[in-house]
This record gives structure tokens, C-alpha cells and sequence, in this order.
């Protein structure tokens, strides 16, 4: 079955929309909502313990899908760096609808592929006898995918 990305746009379109004022709070770390927000437009920052891993402003970006998979509070804060809109849908989404899954899942899989790829240059670096700076730099693009996970930002 392929992927239809006009059907994920129909859900999209069926969904409550909320707006967040610049600087305003969309997610915040340890609290349990059971929703995704996916972004409509603007700008988003995600945070971990006050250090921003990444900055998201494309369009159709889903935040909050591990959190509501797994029926858990969120891991990292998400604040508004711009006025910006949502598409907000309750966890259940994931229970009824297979496009919405679907969806999700790519964007896990990417994450996963690309945390592997991380993984594999780390250890590369690694036995080459790296500097400590790469080893960073190898490190926090493996949190920023973990974390943000192209069009995927699970908090």
C-alpha cells in the first residue's frame, strides 16, 4: 500500500488548529497531553534541560508522536521562536486511522536510519583516535536526530 500525502492533508485539514504567540510554551518536559502537534506554520524551538537541540520551521513537522505512542510524558519542552500554528489531534488518532500511523512511522524509521548512521560514524571516529570535538560534534547531531528526527520532533 502506497503512501497518499493528499490523504494525510485531508486528516490534517479535519483537525483542530492552535496558535502559540512568540515565546509561548507548545510542550513542556514531563507533562503527559496524549496529543501530536503537527506544525503549520512558523517557528519552533525544541529544548533539553534549557539547551536548544534544533530549530523547526517546515511545514507538516510532528511533535509529541513518541510521547503519545507510548503513553508518556513528553521528554523535552517545545517553545514558539515565532508566531506559530498547529494541527493538534488526541493520541487516539494513531488508534483509528492508518494514513495517520502511517505517517509517523516513516517518520520514525528515518530517525531510526539516521541515528544508526550516526552510530556508525561515531565508532569510525572512534578507532581512528578522534579529536574530542568530533566525537561532540558526531554526538549532538546523534541527539538532534534522536530528538528531532528530520520531520519528526518527539517531546
Amino acid at each position: 500500500m502506497g503512501f497518499d500525502g493528499t490523504a494525510f492533508d485531508k486528516i490534517l485539514s479535519a483537525l483542530p488548529l492552535t496558535a502559540y504567540r512568540t515565546g509561548e510554551t507548545v510542550l513542556s518536559e514531563g507533562l503527559k497531553t496524549g496529543q501530536l502537534f503537527i506544525l503549520k506554520s512558523g517557528e519552533v524551538a525544541v529544548l533539553k534541560n534549557s539547551a536548544v537541540l534544533a530549530r523547526v520551521d517546515q511545514p507538516g513537522a510532528v511533535f509529541g508522536e513518541l510521547a503519545a505512542l507510548l503513553d508518556q510524558p513528553h521528554g523535552a519542552d517545545v517553545q514558539a521562536l515565532q508566531d506559530s500554528e498547529f494541527h493538534v489531534a488526541d493520541a487516539a488518532l494513531l488508534e483509528k486511522d492508518l494514513i495517520a500511523v502511517l505517517h509517523v512511522a516513516r517518520i520514525l524509521a528515518r530517525r531510526l536510519v539516521a541515528a544508526n548512521d550516526g552510530l556508525v560514524e561515531l565508532k569510525n571516529k572512534i578507532e581512528t583516535g578522534p579529536s574530542p570535538g568530533d566525537v561532540r560534534k558526531v554526538l549532538a547531531n546523534m541527539e538532534e536526530i534522536l530528538m528531532t528526527g528530520g520531520a519528526s520532533h518527539e517531546v
